[in-house]
């Protein structure tokens, strides 16, 4: 028989799967965010638990507890790594991190929130602090244009309003 048809078993992490990458930035979090992350870690810690309680071997079973795995020490890493940003202690008078900032451009008007990595969600208003929209925003004030590079073409925005706290 031709050793390509034969699973040797001395290479039990072949299969496993690829870390999820982790940021090089400063893992800035706003209160929210925070929770959120704790809350995702809880429920990953519950399903893993529920999991391996389960008496089943299936492949199934043991894929999905392989990425929770895999979750757990991703999420236990971001949570370590949080820094919690006070919100009453950012400067109220220009944008920094945890800003609801409100804008007008050729497109209309739009609010933003300035969050950390884990916490951006560009389509419910969302967007990371490294992201090339909060980065021309950051540091503006109500009355200023900032010029925001986008793959769809540069486009100047006007800052309306800069409002802080959930």
């Amino acid at each position: 028989m031709s050793r390509a048809f034969v699973k040797d078993n001395d290479d039990d992490n072949q299969d496993a799967l690829p870390e999820l990458p982790a940021s090089t930035h400063p893992n800035y979090v706003t209160p929210r965010g925070l929770a959120v992350l704790r809350e995702r870690l809880a429920d990953a810690l519950a399903r893993r638990d529920a999991l391996k309680a389960n008496e089943q071997d299936a492949l199934a079973q043991r894929n999905e507890l392989a990425a929770l795995e895999r979750d757990l020490r991703y999420l236990n890493a971001r949570v370590a790594s949080a820094i919690e940003v006070d919100l009453s202690k950012q400067p109220h008078d220009r944008v920094a991190f945890g800003a609801t900032v409100t804008v007008d451009s050729d497109e209309g008007e739009r609010r933003w929130q300035i969050v950390g990595e884990d916490e951006a969600d560009a389509e419910h208003g969302l967007v990371s602090y490294v992201s090339p929209l909060a980065t021309a925003l950051l540091g503006a004030s109500v009355g200023d244009e900032v010029r925001w590079e986008r793959p769809a073409g540069d486009m100047t925005i006007e800052v309306l309003r800069i409002e802080y706290g959930d």
